[in-house]
């Protein structure tokens, strides 16, 4: 079926992903999980989650192969790749219009709403990335990877996160600091929030190379920018196309809000990103650390939305699940 894994499309942590034809001559991407004492656990989460799922922005599952301790997870294929190679400079990537950049993050967010409402099971991913979206023949972006991804009931109900999931960049940080609130569906939408960000400017949120501190981390200077009213310098880019990308950059800060309860469900964000910029308010600054946070008495201070109220829906430990009624 892989032709003796010549064609290797990637790897990672998990194992690696092969090109693979089946008898129908369909395409195919096997995914072969590493011999490591979790690769068993892994390989029955994924199953188990992407088994429930079927949605046009979410990578399909054909089937799984098991001989011994060889197992292998067998996709669709999906020609063009991951999205990080054209949404960060690399020789030989051709760049994407910015319209379609745009289509893309509204196809992904799609995607991560129907995994937090539209199955029977409510699915959290977990590690929402530009790697972990795959583009199919026609740029429809598809969420992939579910290694880290849990299932939880509908119904109301905590469960405990034993251990921190995701990768550095794009987790939440309710992950390291418990005292802003439980972990839930929102840590996904943090996630997306920092793809978003860099779908819109086409470079990494953090630069250790830069020359000042306000341009170590560049959510932060998006929105001094906006606050200040000062446009963002886009070379070469069309009128039409500066507005879908301040569109994007205003979800994305209200993304990554540093409370779960002042960030949108992704059903608010599809809203936000099909609806009209003018219509959207310029959030407060993210921040990185729960001090910056706090008041005179301790508590923690985070500016009113006209929604977080009505979506707010963490406990302090555990992983509160709401009911899908609340995802509004």
């Amino acid at each position: 079926m892989t032709k003796g894994f010549k064609v290797k499309l990637g790897e990672g942590g998990f194992g690696s992903v092969y090109k693979g034809k089946l008898r129908s001559g369909l395409d195919v991407a096997v995914k072969m999980l590493n011999k490591s004492k979790d690769s068993g656990e892994d390989f029955v989460n994924e199953v188990a989650t992407i088994g429930r799922i079927h949605h046009v922005n979410v990578v399909g599952l054909i089937g799984y192969y098991v001989e011994g301790k060889k197992r292998g997870l067998i996709y669709e294929y999906m020609p063009n790749g991951s999205l990080d190679k054209y949404i960060f400079s690399k020789e030989g990537s051709a760049p994407l219009r910015h319209e379609k950049i745009y289509e893309i993050s509204l196809g992904i967010a799609h995607g991560i709403a129907y995994l937090h409402q539209g199955c029977d099971v409510q699915i959290l991913h977990f590690d929402i990335k530009p790697h972990n979206i795959l583009l199919d023949n026609n740029f429809t972006p598809k969420v992939s990877d579910f290694g880290l991804a849990r299932l939880y009931p509908t119904k109301d109900g905590s469960i405990i996160l034993t251990a921190i999931r995701g990768t550095l960049g794009y987790m939440a940080p309710e992950l390291f600091y418990k005292n802003i609130g439980g972990v839930s569906y929102k840590a996904d939408v943090y996630s997306f929030g920092m793809l978003l960000m860099e779908m819109a400017s086409r470079r990494k949120n953090s630069n250790p190379h830069a020359e000042y501190s306000s341009q170590y981390y560049f959510p932060f200077w998006i929105h001094d920018q906006f606050k200040e009213d000062k446009d963002i310098d886009m070379e070469g880019v069309l009128e039409m196309d500066k507005i879908l990308m301040k569109k994007m950059f205003i979800v994305a800060l209200w993304c990554i809000q540093f409370k779960p309860s002042d960030r949108p469900s992704m059903n608010k964000v599809v809203e936000m990103l099909e609806g009209k910029v003018e219509s959207l308010a310029i959030p407060p600054k993210p921040s990185f650390y729960p001090h910056e946070m706090l008041e005179n008495d301790g508590t923690i201070n985070s500016p009113k939305t006209s929604w977080s109220d009505s979506n707010s829906c963490c406990v302090n430990v555990d992983i509160k699940i709401p009911n899908h009624s609340s995802l509004d």
